[in-house]
């Protein structure tokens, strides 16, 4: 990615014509938003209305050109609180129409002033709506986004976008994990300890374990089993992530689920779950990516509305019990818009993960009791072993 000189946001938005080019030659012109300059990533759109500093600043979104559906993005600022990470990870951001000047209480500053300050090119003006058809019936695909002195004649311009990385094959949670191991304390009374697996995680999933009287040691998407197992977990968790799940390595995964610990995964966690079962996983046309998904927990017919962030899924039957080298294993969740693999769990020991996001940052709390569901299978677990 290359960025020219941030300048005056008034001034760069009177000045900066921007581009947007997709891979398959469409082309959408407006004006430049937040940083200016180029940058390269798979296009891909997000339904939800609002927790756009939540969606910037989450790791799953790595080398990804976020398109906005909502229309109107940005009244409510960037504040100090709302982060997900320590940075916004977006390759590029799209919006229709974004807010003259932010207007809530918490506001520091404005989301066009924060995406320049960290370097994120974006675009707004276009039509947004035609871009996420164009997506829904074509896929998602790698994009370009080109102002200032980036602008050249289209055909310069989509040369360089088929020139960028695919996401398929992309092996990526190793460049958004944390280098270094740190804990996150239980809130109130220390009742669990679990070895957290960063391979993306947001800062709201740790806090919600922490609530549960669980102190959580996040860990390097590296982290071998010797090094899970040296805090002593009374369970281990998959964190959300980037990248292609057909590229990790499953090795301690597959040690966790041969000592029988409690598991936990989610969104990539999950696929990598449901690939050391023995399934396959699949690339989405377009993904899931929004707070408004509808997913069914088939073992109470409860329905949620969940948050999403997900362009691959797990390839699993949905009617039957499924035989792998850890037991049987079903789908325990699946989306009610199409079908997708949304959960798995273990018939013959402690090990769940669902497809989505239930730390609710941004999003609904529908799908809290999960973070319950994995006490309880670290409680039963510590019982039955007082027990022996």
């Amino acid at each position: 990615m290359t960025i020219s000189s941030p300048g005056n946001a008034s001034e760069r938005k009177a000045a900066s014509p921007a581009v947007l080019v997709l891979e398959d030659g469409r082309c959408f012109r407006g004006q430049s938003y937040g940083a200016t300059g180029e940058t390269f990533g798979e296009a891909v759109f997000n339904t939800g209305m609002t927790g756009y500093q939540e969606t910037l600043t989450d790791p799953s979104y790595h080398r990804q050109v976020v398109v906005m559906t909502a229309p109107h993005v940005g009244n409510t600022g960037v504040n100090d609180e709302d982060d997900e990470s320590g940075k916004i990870w977006v390759a590029g951001y799209v919006v229709r129409d974004p807010a003259r000047t932010p207007s809530n209480w918490r506001s520091r500053r404005s989301l066009d002033d924060e995406l320049v300050s960290q370097g994120v090119v974006g675009i707004s003006g276009i039509d947004t709506r035609a871009l996420t058809r164009h997506l829904r019936e074509r896929g998602a695909m790698r994009v370009g986004i080109f102002s200032g002195n980036a602008i050249a004649d289209d055909g310069t311009l989509l040369a360089k976008v088929r020139q960028a990385p695919e996401m398929n094959g992309a092996d990526l949670s190793s460049e958004v994990a944390t280098a270094e191991a740190y804990v996150v304390p239980a809130i109130g009374e220390k009742k669990f300890t679990v070895a957290a697996i960063d391979l993306g995680i947001k800062g709201m999933t740790p806090h919600r374990m922490a609530e549960r009287g669980i102190e959580v040691h996040v860990l390097p998407a590296t982290a071998t089993a010797d090094e899970v197992y040296a805090v002593a977990p009374d369970g281990v968790f998959l964190s959300n992530g980037p990248g292609d799940p057909a590229t990790a390595d499953l090795t301690v995964i597959k040690a966790v689920l041969e000592r029988k610990t409690p598991l936990f995964g989610i969104c990539f966690g999950n696929q990598l779950l449901g690939r050391a079962l023995g399934f396959g996983t699949y690339k989405l046309k377009y993904g899931h990516r929004g707070i408004n998904q509808p997913v069914q927990d088939r073992t109470t017919g409860k329905v949620e509305v969940t948050a999403h962030n997900h362009g691959f899924a797990v390839d699993a039957p949905l009617d039957q019990v499924s035989d792998t080298p850890y037991g049987r294993a079903e789908v325990s969740h699946v989306c009610l818009n199409d079908n997708v693999v949304e959960g798995l769990q273990l018939l013959d020991q402690p090990a769940f993960s669902v497809q989505y996001h239930p730390e609710a940052a941004a999003g609904p709390h529908d799908a809290a009791y999960l973070f319950d569901r994995f006490t309880s299978l670290m409680n039963t677990a510590l019982m039955e072993a007082q027990r022996a």
